[in-house]
């Protein structure tokens, strides 16, 4: 089992925890989050946008002219596509790009990117991630005790802790490059997109009951 030291607020050692290597030491595997990434960029489309053909147009109920005689080209409406405020041929129309992945491969990219942040280095666990106050100025004061900030560069960093934790939330809307969710809410998207990943260790065994294969789960242990 991968071993990781448990840092604090000072960003001083306090530990040590086994990680479940079910999860957090698995062989990455490119083609599966590549996959998990497509998929969840798909079901993230809105999919609304719409344009108007010429039976959409208003207007364009009485011809222009007469069908013959006059010299010129034949006209039915005035909304015709060729014609300017007519409708336009072939635009897009509302469609659901969503599509279902298996949750067996979701988890597996899910596990194998974890991995991959652990060996990378950009894994951090905190003992326990507690903030007096919903300031912003206390936030960030945290960041750059992590290291995950200074005056001239903000680290994209993704938390995940309890959204119950009110000071943690309220405090951290306003710093950009840094979002909180609970394990829950941890996807794909955001494992790759940000360079550091924050985990307490209330949230790392959480994730350790979510993405445990089934008849495999074991508990994530305190080093002695």
């Amino acid at each position: 089992m991968p071993t990781v030291k448990v840092r604090n607020l000072e960003n001083k050692e306090v530990g040590d925890i086994e990680l479940s290597d079910k999860i957090f030491d698995v062989e990455l595997n490119e083609g599966l989050i590549h996959a998990a990434v497509k998929n969840f960029l798909a079901n993230a489309r809105q999919g609304t946008a719409k344009t108007k053909t010429r039976g959409n147009v208003r207007g364009g109920g009485r011809k222009p002219w007469r069908q013959k005689g006059t010299g010129r080209a034949r006209v039915a409406s005035i909304r015709s596509p060729l014609w300017r405020g007519g409708g336009r041929v072939h635009g897009p129309l509302p469609k659901d790009w969503s599509y279902k992945m298996p949750k067996k491969m979701r988890r597996g990219a899910l596990r194998s990117a974890l991995s991959e942040r652990l060996r990378e280095g950009n894994l951090i666990i905190i003992d326990e991630i507690n903030l007096d106050n919903p300031k912003t100025k206390e936030f960030v004061a945290l960041m750059q005790k992590l290291e995950l900030a200074n005056k001239d560069k903000q680290t994209k960093t993704l938390i995940v802790d309890s959204l119950d934790n009110s000071n943690l939330v309220l405090g951290s809307r306003n710093v950009q490059k840094t979002k909180i969710t609970n394990s829950f809410g941890v996807n794909i998207y955001d494992l790759l997109y940000h360079e550091k990943i924050v985990f307490s260790k209330k949230a790392v065994e959480e994730l350790n009951d979510l993405l445990t294969p089934r008849g495999k789960k074991t508990a994530v242990k305190e080093a002695a």
